[in-house]
């Protein structure tokens, strides 16, 4: 009898190792610091390795790799002269404590009506994909101006000039048009659409970006107006 209850007990007790050895494996991020960095590298790896291919493992993991491989999806190249754009429309507003005088003219609208025309014109046929795609960037416009597309200091002017039934695209222009683009690739990471869809979208936006890069003078201003309100605004291409 003795000789059998020891083995019962050592065979339990070697039951409930293995249990512990299990149960440590699947919660081994909330439990095992020594593995921590190891585990840590090893997702990393394993992020990077199915974020391009994405195919083969998304059973396993679901939702996470799949906005992992969407965002290296969403790519908009910003050409070179709207780059500086930024920079310098950064360095108005934060370091000179400059703004934009508005209402702009053109403005958002105008600029997305302007864009339709235009590829009216060169493909020689209305298309509706264009015109759902420019609804499409003048609703993310309105949605997101007041939630990420505003230094701190512009803050003001816009509670000053935005009110209830106005939209932000009737308003602002081509300088804050242009931020949304720097923004697109996280807004549009988490959107369901098929991959196809989504490039195409992207050869879309990187059309519309041309389009800002050729009418850069004219829809952009070269000075903002000072912190006293002292007018500086005024287009490259009409006054020059």
């Amino acid at each position: 009898m003795k000789l059998t209850e020891e083995n019962v007990m050592k065979q339990q007790a070697l039951d409930k190792k293995q249990g512990v050895d299990k149960s440590s494996k699947s919660g081994r991020s909330s439990q095992s610091k020594p593995k921590s960095s190891a585990d840590a590298k090893a997702d990393k790896e394993d992020l990077k390795n199915t974020a391009p291919k994405g195919r083969k493992r998304k059973s396993d993991s679901g939702v996470e790799k799949d906005n992992s491989s969407m965002e290296k999806l969403v790519k908009i190249q910003i050409p070179s002269t709207l780059k500086k754009q930024l920079v310098d429309d950064w360095d108005f507003v934060t370091q000179q404590d400059k703004l934009v005088k508005l209402p702009r003219s053109p403005n958002v609208d105008d600029i997305l009506t302007k864009y339709l025309e235009y590829r009216s014109k060169k493909d020689g046929i209305m298309t509706d994909s264009v015109g759902e795609i420019l609804k499409g960037i003048r609703c993310y416009f309105d949605k997101a101006l007041p939630v990420m597309l505003l230094y701190k200091k512009e803050r003001q002017q816009y509670n000053e000039v935005v009110h209830d039934d106005v939209s932000p695209s009737t308003i602002y222009g081509a300088e804050h048009l242009l931020r949304l683009f720097v923004k697109f690739p996280e807004l549009l990471a988490y959107v369901n659409i098929e991959e196809e869809t989504l490039i195409r979208l992207q050869q879309k936006l990187m059309d519309f970006l041309k389009f800002l890069q050729k009418n850069q003078s004219t829809f952009f201003l070269s000075a903002y107006d000072g912190p006293k309100g002292v007018s500086e605004g005024k287009g490259k291409g009409k006054d020059d």
